[in-house]
């Protein structure tokens, strides 16, 4: 059943948000009432800096009157909304907060418009921020492709072919006896390489309690870090954080050189971690909190995830789609 709401804008804890008052009357709603808002969504924000970083949606039926959502913001996992209406041609998403400051939930507005939507939300500091949308493209998986020979993206000399994602005043990524390692809390490492369909190889090393990863085509981490002996799970080892959980652990012990393979096809991935597939031709949902932007349909690099803690790699090598 949907309600009838109305929303204000409500200051807490300094921050500006949007409140919801629902009220009891209930609003019929007509079959295929909410098709234009339906389906995945690539979201840019235009950050207050006036540089945009990139969110997800993806809106689905929970029975024929009522929706669901679940979204990824600019950071962390994906999550739950709490409440999605769509009526009069207005979305109103709101979702729990989950690395932001203290705030109360966010909420996204928007109006559909064919393939595209726009809106508004509200950031951390009580500043409203536009946002934009397109639905987000098909990727399907190819069959019979063929592979280039494996090309070395990272030489075991030095960064060339690398670059940092934000300027630092001390270098936080080296090269020690062909080893690319990270300072904590560094900034991330991006290829120049661009890649479409691919095959990576990585072997890499995590440290005690290490939480790192490597972002596929800038846009979708597999998460890599200290989970030996753990259940697995969608935050953990060998996963697509947040959206794909590997079917085993086949973690080594921190300390223990680990290899990773990933065939990405489309949106379509198959992870192998130390010789044992754990996500088979699995089709990723859609970008991952961090991710560069929202483009799927456009090639992007490699990222190697840096702002957490320490990682080990001696190496990084990929194969394309021949096409």
């Amino acid at each position: 059943m949907l309600l009838r709401s109305s929303f204000a804008m409500v200051v807490v804890a300094g921050v500006t948000m949007v409140s919801a008052t629902v009220a009891a009357t209930p609003l019929p709603a007509s079959p295929g009432f909410a098709d234009a808002v339906l389906g995945r969504w690539n979201l840019t924000v235009t950050g207050k800096d006036g540089v945009p970083y990139p969110s997800w949606f993806d809106i689905r039926l929970r029975k024929e009157t009522e929706l669901m959502a679940t979204m990824v913001g600019r950071f962390g996992s994906s999550r739950h909304a709490t409440e999605v209406s769509y009526q009069a041609g207005k979305l109103v998403l709101r979702v729990p907060r989950q690395y932001e400051k203290d705030t109360a939930d966010l909420i996204f507005d928007g109006v559909a418009a064919g393939d595209r939507m726009s809106g508004t939300t509200i950031d951390e500091d009580g500043i409203a921020l536009a946002w934009t949308a397109q639905r987000a493209p098909a990727l399907p998986r190819k069959a019979g492709q063929r592979w280039s020979r494996p090309v070395d993206l990272f030489n075991g000399r030095n960064l060339d072919g690398w670059r940092a994602q934000q300027p630092a005043t001390q270098p936080c990524w080296k090269v020690e006896r062909g080893v690319l390692t990270n300072s904590a809390a560094c900034t991330n490492l991006i290829s120049e390489a661009l890649l479409g369909d691919f095959k990576l190889r990585m072997e890499f090393m995590s440290v005690a309690g290490g939480n790192s990863g490597v972002y596929l085509r800038g846009r979708y981490e597999v998460q890599l870090g200290d989970a030996y002996g753990a259940p697995p799970d969608p935050l953990r080892m060998g996963a697509v954080y947040g959206h794909l959980r590997p079917s085993a652990n086949a973690s080594r012990k921190p300390g223990e050189w680990q290899v990773l393979d990933v065939t990405l096809s489309g949106r379509f991935v198959t992870v192998t971690l130390n010789g044992v597939t754990v996500i088979e031709q699995q089709e990723i949902p859609g970008i991952t909190g961090g991710a560069l932007d929202s483009r799927e349909a456009d090639k992007g690099p490699l990222m190697l995830q840096g702002d957490h803690t320490p990682i080990m790699i001696r190496k990084i090598s990929v194969a394309r789609a021949v096409e």
